[in-house]
């Protein structure tokens, strides 16, 4: 009898050992993948969705204790636009939310497309995780973008609170580099993973991050309880925009801004003051001057358009 309970206090010990670790995983990520450019067998991509679903579900990025309801919702749709020898080629939507307090809303941190996807994969190989080292292109374009949504999320609750994200994102970008492959080559184009990782970095562009905590924590967060103090929290994050393109016109950051903020200020302004209304129209339209039609919707709000 002794025997049994010492097994059992044996085996109880170590379900309450693996307990945090379960807690602590961080995404609760939807993957798809669409092949409708390729022709031929399609089990190959069902394969490969269901483990980098599997990879970005289980892995445990931080030391971060994240309860069942406070996972990260982000979405990745690859789509596949050439597949040789194991090789394939396409574009990356990496999207991921985060709730506004007091509120059932969710507001989109991240909404980017990556046209740099390159990698080699054979069915059934496993996806395996590794902090100092790079495992396979792959995964090394997994955990950026994985570190990337930590980085800004935890950045949007806390002043630069995803800073030791951004270090993890340095170091994922200098193991890359040395492979040589495409999406991470310094000055290759101003949108691949290394441009997105200086827009949030470079001195001249950090102010962003700053941007993400008043633009949601001291606006979004406060709109339920105070509508006019949280726009106006809003309002003042947006001079970052325009600081920053005044400094890096070509940034990143700008278009990463626009796709996943734009129509949502519709939203925040569309029963603002007229002439709260008229200062965001002219500080956004020479940043965004061909979008004019979502622009003159902040610009005429919801009384203007009755």
């Amino acid at each position: 009898m002794m025997l049994r309970l010492k097994r059992l206090s044996v085996v109880i010990a170590m379900i309450y050992a693996c307990l945090p670790l379960i807690g602590a995983q961080e995404l609760n990520c939807e993957v798809s993948i669409n092949s409708d450019q390729i022709s031929g067998n399609k089990q190959v991509f069902e394969t490969l969705q269901q483990a980098i679903n599997d990879y970005l579900n289980t892995t445990t990025f931080t030391n971060a204790q994240f309860a069942a309801n406070e996972k990260i919702e982000c979405r990745l749709f690859l789509t596949v636009k050439e597949y040789n020898d194991d090789t394939f080629k396409g574009d990356l939507q990496v999207q991921s939310l985060r709730p506004v307090y007091n509120s059932s809303y969710t507001t989109t941190l991240i909404n980017f497309k990556d046209t740099k996807i390159e990698f080699t994969y054979r069915e059934n190989e496993p996806l395996v995780f590794s902090v100092n080292s790079m495992e396979s292109q792959l995964t090394q374009i997994l955990n950026f973008y994985a570190y990337l949504i930590l980085a800004i999320d935890f950045d949007s609750f806390a002043p630069r609170g995803g800073n030791p994200y951004y270090d993890r994102l340095e170091l994922i970008v200098q193991q890359a580099q040395s492979s040589g492959e495409t999406g991470w080559k310094a000055f290759e184009d101003n949108k691949n993973r290394t441009s997105v990782l200086s827009a949030f970095t470079d001195a001249s562009t950090v102010s962003l991050r700053d941007m993400l905590y008043k633009y949601h924590r001291q606006g979004l967060d406060q709109m339920a309880v105070s509508p006019d103090k949280g726009r106006a929290s809003i309002s003042e994050s947006l001079q970052t925009i325009k600081d920053v393109f005044d400094v890096a016109p070509m940034s990143v950051a700008i278009s990463m801004f626009k796709d996943a903020k734009l129509d949502e200020l519709v939203n925040v302004y569309s029963k603002a003051p007229a002439e709260e209304r008229n200062k965001v129209f002219k500080l956004l339209e020479p940043i965004y001057p061909t979008e004019n039609e979502r622009l003159e919707q902040i610009r005429k709000g919801q009384e203007d358009q009755r």
